[in-house]
């Protein structure tokens, strides 16, 4: 069977306008203000990392986590109530059940292996992240891969070539990133 070009130019016109509505519906969806919210937790957390002593720095994360936990969850509440349908949206309560699952996983995985230093532990949590990012882009958008893979990579450059600014590395590229990202989705796409 032959495609003719004007078939093919068709066909490629409908995969663009699937991909730009899709796009569109994450955007509307919210999701945008995740990534600004843990942008900001990791801008200033691993900022403090960098420069506060290391069990100060331990203490201020636990609370950014616990405040970015609970601003996640508001998010989600606020999110599910915008949505109007005679049943509770399981798809949200199947990502926020997928991530409460990914950090009990990531606490056992900490606990059996134990961690060496500060920047083994940030690291290893990274991975975690990094894998819950792709993993749900593969499921709800593909496109969102890519910046999950960009993390990842910038992460282990920056843990195995730039040591001694790994946090200063990940708070402005992983954190600044992350809100540039959730900027980028909620005005462009």
């Amino acid at each position: 069977m032959e495609i003719t070009p004007t078939e093919a130019e068709e066909a490629l016109l409908s995969i663009q306008a699937i991909m730009k509505k899709t796009r569109r519906s994450i955007s509307a969806s919210g999701a945008y203000k995740f990534l600004i919210l843990w942008g900001f937790i990791w801008l200033i957390g691993f900022l403090n990392s960098q420069f506060l002593p290391g069990q100060l720095a331990g203490n201020l994360w636990i609370g950014l986590d616990i405040l970015g936990g609970i601003f996640s969850a508001f998010i989600g509440y606020r999110l599910n109530r915008g949505v109007r349908s005679s049943s509770p949206s399981t798809t949200g309560k199947r990502i926020g059940l997928f991530w409460l699952l990914l950090f009990l996983y990531c606490v056992a995985a900490i606990m059996v292996a134990g961690t060496g230093d500060g920047k083994q532990l940030a690291m290893f949590i990274i991975l975690f992240v990094t894998f819950g990012w792709i993993a749900m882009s593969m499921l709800l958008s593909f496109t969102s891969v890519w910046p999950g893979l960009a993390l990842f990579t910038l992460a282990i450059f920056g843990y195995f070539i730039l040591p001694g600014i790994f946090y200063i590395w990940m708070a402005i590229l992983g954190g600044g990133g992350m809100i540039l990202l959730g900027f980028f989705i909620r005005d462009r796409w």
